[in-house]
């Protein structure tokens, strides 16, 4: 019989669901959703999708729409130019499960591997642009700009800030999709934002920073050797966009006085994709290390004193900070950052400034010889970019030999441009030239010895002793065997949802009809992404019940932010310029109140009852305070705490009452899918997590997508773009560089919904709904579950509080949470939403096996704590205190601890067939705070075992 693809996605089988029924108290999966969905927002007929594809079925389909792609040589540039994947990369990392199933590495001690492959990223990054210290990257490099600039004002002087300095400047030679977003984000702020001539720029008192492109945005290489000194005389600090390959060969902004650099690595070994996802990269001066955007990696220590890598500086994310966050952690691509970084180490600096070399020499001959057939080649400095100044007859002419060759050039007013990159062949090269009548000679460099600098980079040993595929396969397997993912066990945490990302979704993202395709090409060559696209949103809509919907928004944050600015945007044309109250539950997730802020939004806590569900009364009173002025209420539903509250539908009719709208945070769609949705409960805008619900993976902490659904008086305002036309009649400015963000990663969630149909959505939530209540009937006799619904249920996630054991046994839930890793399990989410909890969310995806085995580990680790409170073991020496025991630890001579050996690394007999070692010991965060080491560090600092650490 052929299997379908529920049963490859939903763990428990049907004989194991009965049995879970049973342990929970119910005759039926639909008793039990009865008993956890109010029925007053339950949908009152299935999902009007198809039934679902067997895999097989599937990719032909997918294969069918691959071939309406058109592969052109493409050369439009502006951040985005071909790359080759090295296959060792392609293989070990981009499709292999142990990479792209990791979670974001907030338990440090069983993430060392992709740690140091981002610690090497960011030495490459700080390197090439020869800044102090640089992050684990950001979302795109747009973004990156717009987030540069965010950080100069929000680090303002108390003189700026006093004299209410509100202008920043931009040249006006960045990229169009950059001046965009940084339109974008200048308005929610109130920022002034000026686009002007560098040469000409004269700062005065109003402005707090500047902006410039190196190269620009038509490929000319300008000397920033007097424009930085001269907005460094005003107190104004400099971002500098640029470009990692031609920082090859260019001197670097760093050493011209740059504040900040930032800019895309796609080009580093990643595939274009049709806009991404890609890595930006942000360096920065020492001086802005609390300042800077998103994550960053350094080095510390373990409990045994040895060399230990985690996210420093954590305190100042904006899960803690929330309103008062100086960025948002779901900012970054960390597997694209890897993926870039093993470029760099694969090819060196040798390797590198050899393929930058190359780029710069055909493109000069290129030059050379379109200006030799008669062509006005506008600058005599560039790196890979030529720009060609031309009448409208003669762009036309061109446009259609180019065309008709299958060859794509940016066009714009006046001019035609290329863009030359490592893929580009001398047979390429040729065709372009003779779409010119042209022909190429050879010249290896025209960029003038002032601006060229020598190979003063990637000398760390990580970057020089890996370029045979031999030593690069084995450097990469040892990264990822210090790696807990999905491919070793469940990993539970609430509302991050770590379901099933299946082979099937993910193997066209490979092909190249759809990872080697331009953002900019012309709508008619992307006729295949086009229907993806077209049947995508139609199902999200239909999921959602809402009317239309954006792909803009690369992350869950962006797509806060998104439906933010789109909700602003629609109060503002109806003249409610004053409407600026964001109304956010105590319970949200962190991001909710740091996007709010970031969309120019004052926040107002509302309270929660005993219960954990919002409580109305004061809601109701807060938003008849501020009825004028109110602008939205942000909820999460289920609620944070994991449970479908009562009154949901009162608490947005409390809001439209009083002239606002209502955001939905998407981040626990997993819960709603098939059998409620925004629309039903009363939300006019929902950003939906496919990195979640919707089975695109985490990657180690990105990528990910944010899609906002809208409804229909909301979808005039949903994000433009300035070169493909997309969005909204009334459109708000693009939040993102491209214009459906990281297309590639959509194919996923296209994947997911096809082959499950719409009986399979219902039938993974279900699911994911019958595992959370398993796990809470089993364990709810050895812990206290702080929250259920009206009828004793919990939705797709549970909270465990383990704040009783502080006063009894000195335990904290931190160290629970190092204590799993002994039984080879990642710790659920920690202290969210509910300090010293912990939230629980198995997802649909895991067998009743594996979470019996959860169950009994911790179960067992209750058992451990129990002997701590009898007195057996003290309140410091004991098996959770000393987790997690590595194997070092373990096989040492010296063993000066209580307990046994045998009982701190294989309390369970399962753990002896499957045992998953962490690399170090507990890491000490606040000694890597103090001593802030965010590259890699002196060989020397190493023993001979960790030597390429």
């Amino acid at each position: 019989m052929k299997a379908d693809f529920i049963t490859r996605h939903v763990g428990p089988s049907q004989d194991d669901q009965q049995a879970m029924l049973k342990a929970i108290g119910v005759d039926s999966i639909e008793t039990l959703i009865d008993k956890t969905i109010p029925s007053g927002i339950r949908h009152q007929k299935a999902l009007a999708i198809a039934d679902g594809m067997s895999e097989a079925e599937y990719l032909a389909h997918i294969s069918d729409l691959a071939a309406k792609n058109k592969n052109y040589d493409t050369y439009i540039g502006l951040g985005y130019y071909n790359a080759y994947t090295p296959s060792v990369i392609l293989r070990n990392i981009f499709e292999n499960p142990g990479w792209y199933t990791a979670y974001t590495p907030y338990q440090a001690e069983i993430s060392q591997g992709r740690l140091e492959a981002l610690l090497n990223f960011q030495t490459m990054v700080a390197d090439l642009t020869g800044m102090e210290l640089a992050n684990a990257s950001l979302l795109d490099e747009a973004t990156a700009a717009a987030e540069a600039m965010i950080m100069f004002f929000n680090s303002r002087s108390r003189a700026k800030v006093k004299a209410d300095a509100n202008s920043f400047f931009a040249s006006d030679k960045v990229f169009p999709q950059t001046k965009a977003v940084l339109t974008n984000r200048a308005a929610a702020l109130g920022i002034d934002l000026h686009f002007g001539n560098p040469n000409t720029f004269e700062p005065t008192e109003a402005f707090f920073g500047a902006l410039i492109q190196y190269p620009n945005a038509e490929g000319s290489i300008e000397n920033l050797e007097a424009f930085i000194p001269k907005c460094h005389a005003a107190e104004l600090p400099v971002a500098v966009g640029s470009d990692l390959m031609a920082l090859a060969v260019l001197k670097s902004p760093g050493s011209m006085g740059a504040d900040v650099v930032y800019g895309s690595s796609q080009r580093f070994g990643i595939p274009l994709g049709y806009g991404g996802p890609h890595a930006a990269f942000f360096a920065a001066k020492a001086d802005f290390k609390r300042h800077i955007p998103g994550r960053i990696i350094g080095v510390s220590i373990d409990a045994n004193g040895n060399p230990a890598l985690r996210m420093a500086l954590q305190t100042r994310e904006q899960h803690i900070k929330r309103d008062k966050a100086t960025s948002n952690i779901c900012t970054a691509q960390a597997l694209l950052a890897i993926m870039a970084g093993m470029y760099g180490v694969y090819h060196g600096p040798q390797g590198i400034r050899a393929i930058a070399e190359e780029i710069h020499s055909k493109t000069a001959s290129l030059g050379a010889g379109i200006e030799k057939a008669g062509f006005n080649v506008k600058h005599n400095q560039f790196f890979d970019t030529i720009h060609i100044e031309a009448n409208q007859a003669t762009i036309d002419n061109i446009k259609s030999k180019a065309l008709a060759n299958q060859i794509n050039f940016y066009y714009g007013e006046g001019f035609i441009q290329i863009s030359i990159d490592e893929t580009t062949t001398d047979a390429k090269l040729k065709a372009i030239a003779e779409v010119f009548d042209a022909t190429t000679s050879t010249i290896k460099n025209n960029i003038d010895a002032s601006l060229t600098r020598e190979v003063d980079y990637l000398s760390h040993p990580i970057f020089n002793s890996f370029h045979s595929e031999t030593e690069m396969m084995r450097y990469i397997k040892k990264l990822e065997n210090k790696d807990l993912s999905l491919v070793h066990s469940m990993i539970s945490l609430g509302s991050c949802t770590m379901k099933l990302n299946a082979a099937s979704e993910l193997i066209p993202l490979s092909w190249p009809e759809f990872a080697n395709i331009h953002p900019f090409v012309p709508v008619d060559q992307t006729q295949g992404y086009q229907a993806i696209f077209n049947e995508l949103e139609k199902d999200l809509k239909e999921i959602t019940r809402f009317d239309a919907v954006s792909f803009q928004p690369n992350s869950g944050a962006q797509g806060e932010y998104a439906g933010l600015m789109v909700i602003r945007a629609y109060h503002e044309s109806r003249g409610d310029f004053q409407r600026n109250i964001a109304l956010i539950p105590s319970s949200a997730h962190g991001t909710n109140p740091a996007s709010a802020v970031m969309a120019g939004m004052k926040v107002v806590v509302t309270k929660c009852d005993e219960l954990g569900n919002i409580d109305i009364e004061d809601l109701k009173a807060k938003a008849e305070q501020y009825a004028d002025q109110l602008s939205c209420l942000m909820v999460t539903y289920p609620s944070t705490h994991g449970v479908f509250e009562e009154g949901i539908k009162t608490i947005t009719d409390i809001i439209h009452q009083n002239g606002g709208q209502v955001y939905m945070d998407g981040a626990n769609m997993n819960a709603q899918v098939g059998f409620t949705s925004p629309g039903e409960i009363g939300a006019d805008v929902c950003h939906l997590n496919l990195h979640k619900t919707f089975a695109i993976p985490h990657g180690g902490g990105g990528p990910g997508m944010g899609p906002i659904g809208v409804a229909k008086h909301l979808a005039p305002f949903l994000p433009k773009h300035p070169l493909v036309a997309t969005g909204g009649e009334q459109g708000i400015e693009p939040v993102s560089a491209a214009p459906w963000s990281s297309s590639l990663i959509l194919l996923i969630s296209y994947g997911y919904i096809k082959m499950l149909g719409g009986k399979g959505l219902e039938a993974s939530t279900a699911a994911a709904i019958l595992n959370a209540n398993y796990i809470k009937a089993r364990l709810e006799k050895h812990f206290p579950i702080l929250y259920a619904g009206k009828q004793g249920t919990v939705a797709h996630e549970m909270i465990v509080d383990c704040r009783p054991f502080k006063a009894t046994s000195k335990v904290e839930v931190e160290d629970i949470a190092k204590r799993l890793m002994d039984y080879g399990f990642h710790a659920p989410t920690m202290s969210f939403p509910v300090p010293g909890t912990m939230m629980i969310e198995p997802t649909e995806s895991e067998s009743k096996k594996e979470l019996d085995t959860f169950i009994s580990a911790m179960i067992s680790i209750k058992g451990e704590i129990d002997e701590i409170e009898k007195g057996i073991y003290d309140h410091e020496d004991n098996v959770l205190k000393h987790a997690p025991h590595t194997c070092e630890s373990i096989v040492t001579d010296q063993w000066n601890h209580k307990y046994g050996r045998e009982k701190a690394a294989f309390p369970l007999n399962y753990i002896r067939a499957t045992k998953f070692w962490p690399s170090v010991g507990r890491v000490d965060n606040a000694y890597g705070d103090r001593n802030l080491v965010c590259a890699c560090p002196s060989i020397s600092e190493y023993d001979e075992e960790s030597a390429t650490a």
